[in-house]
């Protein structure tokens, strides 16, 4: 027997924005185009240059399932998608990078998982493509059931995590780090002892760009010492023993 398919719950799409006017339109329309329409966008424009500010809204002007959101500063993509989930009015909250694409199904297919099994947080499979959209290699989505099981590498796609806003409070968001933002915020989560549950579905696209922070090595090693002395509270020998860790899982990947 199929499972149940489930087409209800509003679900608020949360996007930061800085300097990716090249990709925003494609990431958008994937959006827009996906079978599961019931939905909100918040968009978070973290760049104090107006000049993508009025050409979204010109883009965008008639769609009314968009909200662009303008910080007052440049606050980093963490604090942005906080905000963003301060406005959000859905059940459940997706992220997705402004460079990054959906498949017209990735709503659909994870909600139904989500709400059939009873889940709180889901994440997918994805696919890794260059500027052009070409796909490079793929990355294969696993369930994690405590933090021993996540803190030796940060294997959840963020365009891909799709979590009910109930386990969402003041102490569980995103921090204050350049990088691995994401990867402390689902260590918080597993710490509440909220299962991360894994759809082996391929469903979103993670672009990867040689000039984004994510491939900065030095800016990496640095937040993901944070992520374990400051976050986490490790000792100083512990946190350097997990970023050996975390780098040498990476350079497997």
């Amino acid at each position: 027997m199929e499972p149940k398919k489930i087409n209800k719950g509003l679900v608020s799409i949360i996007i930061p924005y800085y300097k990716k006017r090249e990709y925003i339109l494609k990431t958008i329309n994937s959006i827009l185009d996906q079978s599961y329409n019931h939905f909100e966008i918040i968009l978070i424009y973290d760049d104090e240059n107006l000049s993508d500010l009025y050409y979204l809204e010109k883009s965008f002007k008639l769609e009314k399932k968009i909200k662009i959101i303008k910080n007052s500063q440049n606050i980093g993509s963490g604090f942005s998608r906080n905000r963003g989930m301060d406005y959000a009015k859905g059940e459940f909250i997706a992220f997705i990078d402004a460079d990054d694409i959906w498949k017209k199904s990735k709503l659909e297919v994870q909600i139904n998982f989500m709400v059939n099994n009873k889940l709180k947080f889901s994440h997918t499979s994805y696919e890794i493509i260059d500027k052009n959209g070409k796909v490079l290699g793929k990355r294969y989505s696993r369930n994690f059931n405590k933090v021993d099981d996540l803190v030796k590498s940060c294997d959840i796609g963020l365009s891909t995590v799709i979590l009910k806003k109930e386990i969402i409070d003041d102490q569980t968001k995103f921090p204050n780090l350049k990088t691995k933002e994401d990867f402390v915020l689902w260590l918080k989560i597993l710490q509440k002892k909220i299962l991360i549950s894994s759809l082996d579905e391929t469903l979103s696209s993670w672009r990867k760009l040689d000039n984004s922070l994510s491939s900065s090595i030095t800016q990496k090693l640095k937040d993901a010492f944070k992520v374990y002395y400051h976050h986490m509270r490790f000792s100083f020998v512990k946190s350097i023993y997990y970023v050996i860790c975390l780098s040498f899982n990476f350079l497997k990947k």
